[in-house]
C-alpha cells in the first residue's frame, strides 16, 4: 500500500518492498518513522509488524505496540486490513528456538515470493521477528535485507534499549547469512529535534500531525521520558534513519564489519569468523527530516 498523490512519479524498476517492525508504543518517535515509511512512493509497504519491548514498562507490550500501529492508520485515514500483523509476545529463550507470530510468517512469505523487487525489513526495536523467521525457514537469508536500528558504539558496545529486549534474537541474526544495515545508538541519536521545531513543523499538519506532536510531548512528561540527558526541549527521532537509508542509501558513510557477537552486557565480540555487515556510522538529518516534514505537509494538504 502506498499513498501517492504527488506531482512526481517513482519509476517502477526504482520501487522497493518493505516490511516494518516496530516496537511503536515503547516511546514516541516510531510514529514518526510509520509515517515517513507510509508517505514514501518508492516504499510498497507489505506489512507492518508490532513488536515487543520486554516487560519494563508494560506486560502487553506487544499488544500496545499493535493497537499505536492501528491508532497512526486511523489518523491518516489509510486502510487497515491485511496491513498490521501481532508479532512475538516476548524475546525468543535462547539461539535455537523460534518464537512464532503473525509478524514472522509475513516476513518469511515474502522473502520466499516470487516478486523480483528488493525486500527491505526495518526494526526499530528488538529483532526477535527477524531471529525467528530465519530459525523457522533458513532460506530467507539471502532474499532480504535487514536495517535494524539499534547497538550500541562501535567498537566497544554497551547497554542499549532494543538489543536490550532481545540479545539472543541479535546473535541469532548476526551469526547468519542476512545482509544487516545497523545504524548504532551513536548515529540515531544524530537525529535531533526540538520541541518548537516538531511544534511549528508537525503539529499544524492535519490530525495525524497534531497527534504526532501530542502523543511525543505526553510521554516527555512521563517518568520514562525524562531521562537525565533529555533537556526538556530536545527529543530523537532515532528510528527515522531506517527509511532515510532506504530512500538514500547514504553509500559514503558506512563500514563494512565482521558481524559482532554480543555478550549479556551487550558488549561487542569482533570474532571475526561472521560475514561483513554494513555499520553506519553517520545519517544526514537534514535530509531525512525535511523529507518527513515535506511529505507531512503534502499529505495534509492533499486530505
Amino acid at each position: 500500500m502506498i499513498y501517492n498523490n504527488y506531482s512526481f512519479q517513482v519509476p517502477e524498476e526504482k520501487m522497493v518492498r518493505v516490511i516494518t517492525n516496530t516496537d511503536a508504543k515503547n516511546e514516541a518517535d516510531d510514529q514518526y518513522a510509520i509515517v515517513q515509511a507510509l508517505l514514501s512512493p518508492r516504499m510498497d509497504n507489505r506489512g507492518f509488524i508490532a513488536a515487543h519491548f520486554g516487560t519494563m514498562k508494560s506486560d502487553t507490550s506487544m499488544m500496545d505496540s499493535y493497537r499505536e500501529v492501528e491508532t497512526v492508520f486511523d489518523k491518516m485515514g489509510l486502510p487497515k486490513d491485511d496491513m498490521i500483523f501481532k508479532g512475538a509476545e516476548t524475546a525468543i529463550e535462547n539461539e535455537k528456538e523460534p518464537k512464532p507470530s503473525e509478524g514472522a510468517e509475513l516476513i518469511i512469505k515474502e522473502a520466499l515470493s516470487d516478486d523480483p523487487r528488493p525486500l527491505y525489513v526495518t526494526f526499530l526495536g528488538p529483532l526477535t521477528d527477524l531471529a525467528s523467521a530465519y530459525l523457522m525457514e533458513p532460506r530467507i537469508a539471502n532474499r532480504l535485507t535487514a536495517i535494524w536500528i539499534g547497538g550500541g558504539a562501535y567498537p566497544a558496545g554497551g547497554r542499549e534499549y532494543n538489543l536490550s529486549n532481545d540479545i539472543a534474537a541479535a546473535n541469532v541474526v548476526m551469526k547468519s547469512q542476512i545482509p544487516v544495515w545497523q545504524v548504532p545508538r551513536n548515529v540515531y541519536q544524530m537525529v535531533k529535534v526540538s520541541l518548537a521545531e516538531l511544534e511549528y513543523r508537525v503539529r499544524p499538519y492535519g490530525e495525524i500531525g497534531k497527534y504526532l506532536f501530542d502523543q511525543l510531548n505526553e510521554y516527555a512528561n512521563e517518568k520514562w521520558g525524562v531521562a537525565g540527558y533529555r533537556t526538556g526541549e530536545v527529543w530523537v527521532l532515532g528510528d527515522s534513519p531506517a527509511f532515510g537509508l532506504i530512500l538514500c542509501d547514504h553509500e559514503f558513510n558506512y563500514d563494512w564489519i565482521a558481524a559482532p557477537e554480543f555478550t549479556q552486557e551487550m558488549a561487542y565480540v569482533h570474532t571475526g569468523t561472521n560475514r561483513p555487515i554494513r555499520v553506519y556510522k553517520s545519517v544526514d538529518p537534514r535530509f531525512i527530516l525535511e523529507d518527513f516534514y515535506a511529505k507531512l505537509a503534502l499529505f495534509a494538504a492533499g486530505s
